[in-house]
């Protein structure tokens, strides 16, 4: 999940550096989304194993 965070963050920049205002919010926000998904689930893991 962290590898599709840093792809749509790559997309972002490049289509800000290009001009496209619109694409590059879109993709700085799925990239957003998908980082605290991926913090969840790594707190989510972390908790879990402790306890085994």
């Amino acid at each position: 999940m962290l590898r599709w965070t840093i792809i749509f963050i790559v997309l972002a920049i490049i289509a800000g550096i290009f001009g496209f205002g619109g694409i590059a919010a879109g993709a700085a926000g799925i990239a957003k989304i998908l980082f605290f998904i991926f913090i969840v689930l790594l707190i989510i893991s972390l908790i879990r194993g402790r306890k085994a």
